[in-house]
């Protein structure tokens, strides 16, 4: 039996920001004959590209990705349009023969697409959710999150208090349902055969190499790419802009702080962000085959998973 004659198998590689998920992802996709989808919010955007340590056109060229661009910085992608295009993305893949790959650290994105969650069927309420922003905009992107924990502390606790629209959106839901966001989220059918590989390193090893990108991000024109977004009309206070380093910048940018301070605030906050992956990607979750990126066979270890645990054999590559 070869991987491609198996009902819609679904390959899931995650793990934290820096760990080391392109390379390796370019690498399996490569050899499984794959393409990736990504499960990174960040990537949805447009000219939000060093920040985001988004693959380089020439890595996609290696392999075919999908769900990265899709959408301006100014336009809203929302949890369930992700995970609508995700499905449709996979099939795709399925039809061409190929072997799908999702690839993230956005954990509540690749929960709900693994999981199958039942997302929310509220409808938007434009008028709650105009009154919510300008009460966010009031209070402050954290004091809003703060109100949203004394309500829903689940929810909360799942939510960067960054991301705004996020808690804009969970606000509504619980405002206009009279239930908790975080009870809504039921999980639902899988819909493919798959398996969970895990990517570690030790966690200082992990905020090295998140400082060293720091650094690296600005040498190669971060405050460039910053100034363009500015300069084309993108506001900082937009919810793409709440990714880690966008908003610091643009303050860096606007003198309301130096750039070591911008820097310093980087670390913190992508620190934080990781500690907070390990609650989504638990290394004592049995579903999750956890693999030290360090050792130099690691993707011949995952290959031999691929094909021993999963009792997968590699697809032929098309035209043989």
């Amino acid at each position: 039996m070869r991987l491609n004659e198996i009902k819609q198998p679904l390959i899931v590689l995650l793990g934290p920001t820096a760990v080391g998920k392109t390379a390796l992802s370019i690498e399996l996709a490569q050899r499984l004959n794959g393409e990736i989808i990504s499960s990174d919010s960040r990537l949805f955007y447009r000219g939000m590209d060093i920040g985001t340590a988004k693959p380089t056109i020439e890595e996609m060229q290696k392999v075919k990705h999908h769900l990265i661009d899709v959408v301006d910085p100014d336009e809203t992608w929302s949890l369930a349009l992700f995970q609508r295009a995700a499905f449709a993305a996979i099939d795709a893949i399925h039809a061409r023969n190929k072997v799908p790959l999702l690839v993230g650290g956005t954990g509540q994105y690749v929960h709900a697409l693994i999981y199958g969650w039942d997302l929310p069927s509220q409808a938007p309420d434009g008028k709650l959710r105009d009154v919510l922003n300008r009460w966010g905009k009031e209070i402050g992107a954290e004091s809003l999150h703060q109100k949203l924990s004394l309500v829903d502390e689940i929810a909360a606790k799942n939510i960067e208090w960054q991301n705004m629209r996020r808690t804009v959106r969970a606000l509504e839901v619980i405002f206009r349902s009279g239930i908790r966001f975080s009870t809504q989220r039921r999980k639902g059918k899988q819909r493919y055969p798959m398996l969970l590989i895990g990517l570690w390193r030790p966690r200082e090893e992990i905020f090295q190499r998140v400082d060293e990108r720091i650094e690296r991000m600005f040498k190669e024109g971060f405050c460039e790419e910053v100034q363009a977004l500015l300069d084309a009309g993108y506001s900082p206070t937009l919810p793409s802009m709440a990714s880690i380093g966008y908003r610091e910048t643009a303050a860096f940018l606007h003198g309301e702080m130096t750039l070591e301070d911008a820097k310093a605030q980087m670390r913190k906050i992508t620190h934080q962000f990781v500690r907070r992956q390990a609650n989504w990607f638990k290394e004592t979750d049995p579903n999750i085959h956890w693999f030290d990126v360090r050792e130099s066979d690691a993707s011949n270890q995952i290959i031999d998973v691929i094909l021993e645990r999963g009792k997968w054999l590699l697809p032929e590559k098309e035209g043989n």
